[in-house]
């Protein structure tokens, strides 16, 4: 045998470098690939039931999946699965106002909006209108005005009164009653309600 010649490697050494070699191509393959490293730690979430639509929805500011019926309306999406109860379900047909809500900054009925309809959008509710602690200008005007009674009719004539101003359909209390004339009060608040809206106007201006 030739003394020059390496030694010929023994079984153990094959083995080491084997399960070297294969450490790294693992460690390779799992950087290249990230999502299989976290494979174990992060489960794939179940898809939804049969029947069932996942919808995410932009409320307030906030992205809230959830998973659905084709047919739930917005109104009963707010209310019973995302629970933000302040958009109140009046006549459930559209007629009386008390569901209105802000998707992409207009005025709309929950109640006959699909939940389906508005992913995507940006859905405002009586709970994202304030910026904080403080109160938007026609809150503040409805509380110093006394444009509520009972209370029931009031988030869907705040939400009505604000988009009535950002229109620009509120130049005179006519116009205020034209436009906010599908929001009605069954305490019959609407002098008040008005002079709100004038209030929020005057100050803004």
């Amino acid at each position: 045998m030739d003394s020059s010649s390496p030694p010929r490697p023994t079984a153990a050494t094959d083995r080491r470098g084997f399960i070297k070699q294969a450490s790294g191509a693992v460690a390779v393959a799992m950087l290249a690939h990230p999502l299989l490293a976290r494979a174990d730690a992060e489960p794939s979430e179940p898809p939804p039931a049969p029947g069932m639509l996942r919808v995410t929805l932009n409320v307030n500011g906030q992205d809230r999946t959830c998973d659905l019926e084709a047919r739930t309306t917005l109104l009963d999406t707010l209310r019973d699965h995302l629970h933000l109860p302040g958009t109140k379900k009046g006549c459930d047909h559209g007629t009386c106002g008390a569901c209105t809500v802000h998707v992409d900054g207009q005025r709309v009925l929950s109640c006959l909006t699909l939940a389906a309809m508005a992913e995507g959008r940006k859905i405002t509710t009586i709970e994202g209108l304030a910026a904080g602690e403080n109160l938007h200008p026609v809150q503040q005007a409805f509380v110093d005005c006394d444009g509520f009674q009972c209370g029931f009719c009031t988030p869907g004539q705040i939400m009505s009164a604000a988009a009535c101003l950002r229109e620009g359909h509120a130049r005179s209390d006519d116009e205020i009653r034209e436009w906010m004339s599908g929001n009605l009060c069954r305490c019959a608040a609407y002098p008040n309600i008005v002079a709100a809206v004038r209030t929020a106007r005057d100050r803004s201006a």
